[in-house]
């Protein structure tokens, strides 16, 4: 666990956090020939990582399949994340992904 701002915050939810934030900005800057905004949000519900790009492509989530070779990105974006949506913007996409800040802890 680490405290950050008053929020303890254990080691495995900051992994999740950087691996989504890691996955989205490099899918942005593959997929998208202009700029790229990021912003981190945390509130009540957790932290959303936002993502907006210039591209208007609508990502999709392939099925899993062991034997490809990379696009797995949105595949274990969305193991981790609680929720993960899209929105089309006058120009571009945002894609949000909300992660939980605390773990549920495991009653077994």
């Amino acid at each position: 666990m680490r405290s950050e701002y008053g929020l303890q915050v254990s080691q495995r939810v900051r992994d999740s956090i950087e691996l989504v934030v890691s996955e989205l900005v490099t899918n942005a800057h593959k997929y998208a020939l202009g700029p790229v905004l990021m912003q981190l949000r945390v509130g009540a519900e957790g932290v959303d990582v936002v993502v907006w790009d210039s591209d208007p492509a609508v990502p999709v989530v392939r099925a899993a399949d062991p034997g490809r070779v990379g696009q797995h990105g949105l595949e274990i974006i969305k193991k981790v994340a609680e929720k993960l949506f899209v929105e089309r913007e006058p120009v571009g996409k945002r894609v949000t992904a909300r992660l939980a800040l605390y773990e549920v802890p495991n009653p077994a």
